[in-house]
């Protein structure tokens, strides 16, 4: 089950904050995750408060208040082939949709699954 966290700075309309939802979801689908596996979060924060590098590492084109952070925890274990095709299936995504891919960072954060509980406290697969 993923739990996906898309950062971004205050200002976008929600039709457009539920397109990138739907093509971080859809890049997730077509890797295996099950349909209605989805737990998405939005925070939208002022510009002042998002702070990043705008060239880091070693970009030839800068980041613009565009930039998008999407953080995507997940049970341990993906192969790199698995990370290299959501990826790019959402920059792909997310380029049709008007998102310059050179404004989205993503960021895999892996747990085993005893770190899970789901509802009511229980834990699956262990």
């Amino acid at each position: 089950m993923p739990l996906v966290t898309i950062t971004l700075v205050k200002g976008r309309s929600t039709p457009e904050k539920h397109l990138i939802a739907d093509k971080v979801h859809a890049a997730l689908v077509n890797t295996g995750v099950p349909g209605d596996d989805r737990f998405q979060r939005m925070i939208e924060l002022e510009p002042e408060n998002f702070i990043y590098n705008r060239n880091f590492p070693e970009l030839h084109q800068a980041r613009t208040p565009a930039f998008i952070l999407i953080e995507i925890v997940w049970s341990a274990g993906r192969s790199v082939k698995i990370k290299r095709k959501l990826l790019g299936d959402l920059m792909g995504g997310l380029k049709a949709a008007g998102q310059d891919p050179n404004d989205v960072m993503v960021a895999f954060i892996e747990t085993a699954w005893e770190n899970w509980a789901f509802a009511n406290g229980e834990q699956i697969h262990i």
